[in-house]
Parts: structure tokens; C-alpha cells; sequence
């Protein structure tokens, strides 16, 4: 049987990830990751090839920059970081994260995006509720993606990939963006609950210490949420409304 959630309408506070969990646009990450990196291994004949577990394993969850680098470490591959503004073509850490943004912009601003129903109908519920709610996201996209979703309204504050790199918040899965996500929002993070799909986003709220962590199992596995701190798992955000 499925195990009982809490009721979310009795929490503090509320911090969610974006990509994942409110919309669908990790899978847009996914398929831009995946044309960047097929094109990137192609070039030099690194090997083995790419695949979704490298995007969980290296990527989910964290700044575009580390992922990149995370991703051509454990190929023992070492390029130069290069500096924010190199142009895609360039092959630095940062040239292949502005590649790969450059393709998923694309993606978002020709097809649009909408949120998982589920994930706004429980927003709509926890609004109507009155608990305060918070986006803490490593994608430097997420203020444009929370507009195209049509939901920026419902969060009172967005920690996202612009606000770390301003703040220079370590990327998850160290307690930073999470630490600062609940600060604020100004709640305690024992008090609040964080919502993730992300190993190191799970790992991220754990470290600082929040009071629940709410796996949602988009593909990360069960058992890899639960070992990074989840304290329960959904599949879906409608499971966590409140009858």
C-alpha cells in the first residue's frame, strides 16, 4: 500500500525544486544534455557514450557548469572551466554549459511548457491555505520557465541558478541553496518541507536540515532519493493533496 504523506496545509513552509517536480521541463534538459554531450563525445572519441544514467548519476540537480564537469570527470576527460560568457562553440566547461543552454532555450520558447497537473493542483490547494511557498532550482532558467508555466504567482521567493552564482551558493548536494531557499522564505528549516526529484537535491535539503523531504520519483529511483534523505516518496504531486 502506498505510505501516508503528510498534510502539507500544516508546514511551516514549502520549498520546491522546479525541473521535475512543478513542471516537465526536465525532460527538455534531458534531450538538450543529451544532443550536447552526443556531439561533444562524437568530437573527441570519448567513450563509453552518454546515456540517462549519466544525467542522474552527474547532472540532476545541479549548476549547468558542474554537471558539465562532473560528466567529463567521470570519463577523465579535463578541459579548461573558460569563463561565463564563452560562447558555445567553445570547448571549456562553461562553452559546452552555454551550448547546451542555448538548446534548451530554444526548446522552451518554441513549444512552451505547462505544470504537471497534479504538481498545480496542489499548489493551488496549498495557496488556498495560506502556507508560503518557495522555488530553490540550480537552472539559471528558472524565472523565465516559471512564466512560461503560468505559476510564478504562487512563490514568494525563487532561489535559482542566477541567485547562487550572485551569492556564490554552492551547488546541490551541499546544504547552501536549501539553507538559503528557508531563509528566505523566513522559516526554520526543521520547520519546512522540501520537494525534489533530484538525488542531490534530496541531499541538498537533508544537509540543511529540513524537516521532511518528499522524493518524487520521476526516474532517480526510489532507493537512490531514500539514501540521499528523502523521508517519504510520491510519484506524483497529487498524491500529497490533502482530501
Amino acid at each position: 500500500m502506498p505510505e501516508s504523506q503528510p498534510d502539507l496545509r500544516a508546514a511551516a513552509g514549502i520549498l520546491f525544486d522546479l525541473d521535475g517536480v512543478l513542471t516537465p521541463t526536465a525532460e527538455v534538459h534531458m534531450r538538450a544534455w543529451q544532443a550536447v554531450f552526443d556531439d561533444v563525445f562524437a568530437h573527441w572519441g570519448i567513450t563509453p557514450p552518454y546515456t540517462d544514467a549519466d544525467y542522474y548519476a552527474h547532472v540532476d540537480g545541479k549548476k549547468r557548469y558542474d554537471g558539465v564537469a562532473a560528466v567529463m570527470r567521470s570519463r577523465n576527460v579535463e578541459i579548461p572551466w573558460g569563463h561565463v560568457d564563452d560562447a558555445p562553440t567553445e570547448d571549456t566547461i562553461c562553452g559546452i554549459g552555454n551550448r547546451k543552454n542555448a538548446a534548451f532555450a530554444a526548446e522552451l520558447r518554441s513549444g512552451g511548457i505547462a505544470p504537471y497537473p497534479g504538481s498545480l493542483a496542489l499548489i493551488e490547494q496549498l495557496r488556498a491555505a495560506g502556507v508560503p511557498m518557495g522555488v530553490v532550482s540550480s537552472s539559471k532558467n528558472a524565472e523565465e520557465v516559471l512564466g512560461s508555466a503560468g505559476i510564478r504567482s504562487f512563490f514568494t521567493v525563487v532561489i535559482d541558478g542566477v541567485v547562487a552564482e550572485r551569492d556564490h551558493l554552492a551547488s546541490k548536494p551541499a546544504p547552501d541553496m536549501f539553507r538559503a531557499g528557508a531563509l528566505a522564505l523566513g522559516v526554520e528549516p526543521a520547520e519546512a518541507v522540501a520537494v525534489e526529484d533530484a538525488v542531490s537535491g534530496a541531499a541538498s535539503a537533508a544537509s540543511a536540515g529540513y524537516g521532511a523531504v518528499i522524493g518524487v520519483d520521476r526516474g532517480a529511483g526510489e532507493t537512490a532519493l531514500r539514501d540521499a534523505g528523502a523521508t517519504s516518496i510520491v510519484d506524483d504531486l497529487a498524491r500529497l493533496l490533502a482530501s
